[in-house]
Order: C-alpha cells, then sequence, then structure tokens
C-alpha cells in the first residue's frame, strides 16, 4: 500500500472529511486556508480564502455544494464548494472549534472555545438555500460546560447533539430544546480529555479518542460504552470502517514530548483495530509527527491521514486488507 503524499499546507493539520460521494477529500490546517483534493489520485483543487486563524473543523453538505469551516479568527464561513466563494461568515466573541451540518443541510451546530469572559458554548445555526435570506442568528446557544468543547455532532434524525472535550464527559443535548439529556458514566468513560469524535457510517453508533492514550465505541442513543482500544499513546484521531470491523486510532506525544530511545520514536503510526474484538490488526508508518487527523473513505476501500508535519497521505488498500483474517 504505497501512500499518496498530499503537499499543500503549510502547517499541522487538523482535520479531514471526505465528502458523501468519496471523490473530494477537504482537509484542515493551522495555516488559514482549507483545500480540497481529489480522492482518488492526491491532485489538489483548489482553496478556500478567507480566514485569518488556524481552521479546526469542517463540515460538506449531503450534495458537495456547500462546505462550512470553523476557524481560530472567531468565525464560521460557508462556501461554495466548486467557486471556492464565501457566502457566509458567522462570527463569535471565542475561537470556534467544531462545525457540523446536519441531515438536510439545514441546520448547523458550532462549539466556540472559552476566551477572556466568554464560556465554552454550543451553538445551533439555520443554514439557507438562498444566500441573501441567510441570518447569523443563533436558534439555539448551550453553554454551562467546563473546558473546551473539541466536538459537537448531530445525532440520528438530527433529534440530540452529542459534544466532548477538555472534561472528559461526552454529553448527549436535546436538539429542541437545549436540555442536557444523558452524560457519560466518568466510571467507564475516558479520564482525560477527549480529542476527537467520529461517527460510523450510519450514525447508530461513535468513537471518541482521548488524552488517556484510549479510544472508545459508544452507542449514540444512550451513550453506553461497547468498546475500548487501548494504544500506548495520546489518542488524537480516530474513524470508524464504513466497510469491515475495523477503527483506524493515529496520535502520538507531542513533538516536545519525544524521546529517541524508542525503536518506532515518536510512535506516529496509524493504528487498525479489530471493532468487535478490540484486537491490533495492523499499523501503518508513514508521518513524521504525531497524526491530527483520520478519515475513511465513504466506500471503506482507503483512508487519509494529517499530521502535525503537514502532510496529507492518501492510501488506497491493497487486497489484502479485505481478507485479513482474526
Amino acid at each position: 500500500m504505497r501512500p499518496i503524499l498530499l503537499k499543500g499546507h503549510e502547517r499541522p493539520l487538523t482535520f479531514l472529511r471526505y465528502n458523501r460521494d468519496g471523490d473530494l477529500l477537504f482537509s484542515c490546517a493551522k495555516d488559514h486556508t482549507p483545500t480540497v483534493w481529489y480522492g482518488h489520485n492526491g491532485e489538489r483543487l483548489g482553496t478556500y480564502r478567507g480566514h485569518n486563524g488556524a481552521v479546526w473543523c469542517c463540515s460538506v453538505s449531503w450534495d458537495t455544494t456547500r462546505l462550512i469551516t470553523s476557524s481560530a479568527d472567531q468565525s464560521v464561513r460557508l462556501w461554495d464548494v466548486e467557486s471556492g466563494v464565501q457566502l457566509h461568515s458567522f462570527n463569535f466573541e471565542s475561537p470556534a472549534r467544531a462545525v457540523d451540518l446536519s441531515v438536510g443541510d439545514k441546520l448547523a451546530v458550532i462549539s466556540t472555545d472559552p476566551f477572556m469572559e466568554a464560556q465554552p458554548a454550543i451553538h445551533v445555526k439555520r443554514i439557507e438555500k438562498d444566500r441573501s435570506k441567510q441570518s447569523s442568528e443563533s436558534l439555539m446557544v448551550i453553554t454551562g460546560i467546563q473546558g473546551r468543547i473539541n466536538r459537537v455532532v448531530w445525532g440520528p434524525l438530527n433529534k440530540t447533539i452529542v459534544s466532548a472535550g477538555e472534561d472528559s464527559i461526552v454529553r448527549l443535548w436535546d436538539a429542541e430544546t437545549g436540555m442536557l439529556l444523558k452524560e457519560s458514566d466518568p466510571e467507564t468513560g475516558h479520564q482525560k480529555g477527549v480529542t476527537s469524535l467520529s461517527k460510523s457510517a450510519d450514525g447508530s453508533f461513535f468513537i471518541t479518542g482521548s488524552s488517556d492514550k484510549t479510544a472508545k465505541l459508544w452507542d449514540i442513543r444512550t451513550l453506553t460504552v461497547l468498546k475500548t482500544f487501548s494504544t500506548e499513546r495520546p489518542v488524537n484521531a480516530v474513524a470508524i470502517s464504513p466497510l469491515l470491523d475495523h477503527v483506524v486510532i493515529g496520535g502520538g506525544q507531542e513533538a516536545s514530548q519525544v524521546t529517541m530511545s524508542d525503536r518506532r520514536a515518536g510512535k506516529f503510526e496509524a493504528i487498525f483495530f479489530h471493532m468487535i474484538y478490540e484486537e491490533e490488526i495492523g499499523r501503518v508508518k508513514g508521518h513524521f509527527g504525531p497524526i491530527n487527523a483520520l478519515a475513511f473513505s465513504p466506500d471503506g476501500r482507503g483512508f487519509s491521514s494529517g499530521g502535525e508535519d503537514g502532510y496529507v497521505r492518501l492510501h488506497h488498500f491493497d487486497s489484502d486488507y479485505f481478507n485479513i483474517k482474526i
């Protein structure tokens, strides 16, 4: 399996997302310009220029016409995918961390960081088809959480919102009223901050990665921990295969903590686990720094990883991968 190296970012990667068809890969990095690449050969299609800070997260609409990005410049911007034109900017009092478009693309959920006097918050915005009607008003704002909210996603049928962050608790909110429905059990849940969260293809469960060196698989309706995958490093990125019962986990120490004593110095591989048996299947080496972003292509026949080294590595699986026996 030879990776295709995508060099377009000057700073560390923060997030990767394929569109629904899998023909485009969107990448976010700390260099202010989200980029779109062809998913099969890694050719750069274009960039979205306008942000003035690190871009933390993005989400793309069902029909791949709209892209929404959240940034440390205290804005969330809506783009036309094809032309790269900025359609709207939602402005906040603090850096915007996570963003996710709802099923149907009529709503977006956004998390904002604690900053100066501002508390961390979750905002729900309406996304209009007609840009002339687009407003910046929030339909709902959820506050009262301690610490940064690193990920927010929509639950099944947009009825709930799942949030996770630095206080290590995964929370389930009612998307209409903003009421807290459930919190993860501190005993079975993560012991340190949650860095990443990714849903399964059907949206019925999700996986979280944490600084406590584990990744956990959760039921999205009950917040029950189904599986735990343990590694020897802090986990920065997680993804669930849409095709096989596999999950991929990436991470590594901060560059400042890396020692040269280990022969796999820094431990910067992507690790594949069997989702049911919790057993390690294999590792993919390559990055020269911690892995910050992972995404499976929607057909499950490849995956991409983004690292602190500024590279995106695009992998297409060999036929052996589909015949791994456990």
